[in-house]
């Protein structure tokens, strides 16, 4: 079975100080461009990947290798959601958030911080 793993764009993008605040939109995309690019290194088996965006960066697209879910209100209510709609099919979550780490591990989520996707960038 696919795993599925789900990123928490504010979250990660948020983890490095280089300017993201000036434009969220642009930087949720370069976020979605590396994943779609390089994947999640940590997990080898071609996993469906899932960036939730929430605020400025609603409008980002989907690309070939990632779906983007505009979350309508909280990004975390939304990771959470998705967790729980995907029932026992292997899930992991990458966020550094701890309350939304307890809430998606309680449902049987692998949870993995922001620099299994940043890598150096």
């Amino acid at each position: 079975m696919t795993t599925l793993v789900i990123i928490d764009a504010a979250n990660v993008v948020g983890s490095v100080p280089d300017g993201w605040w000036r434009d969220r939109r642009g930087a949720a995309e370069r976020l979605r461009d590396r994943l779609a690019r390089d994947g999640v290194p940590e997990i080898g088996d071609s996993p469906d990947l899932v960036l939730v965006v929430e605020g400025a960066a609603r409008g980002v697209e989907s690309v070939p290798g990632v779906r983007v879910d505009a979350a309508p209100g909280s990004g975390d209510d939304r990771i959470v959601e998705l967790v729980a709609e995907a029932g026992d099919r292997p899930r992991v979550v990458v966020t550094a958030d701890r309350e939304l780490r307890r809430r998606v591990q309680e449902l049987g989520a692998d949870v993995r911080g922001p620099r299994s996707v940043r890598g150096n960038a």
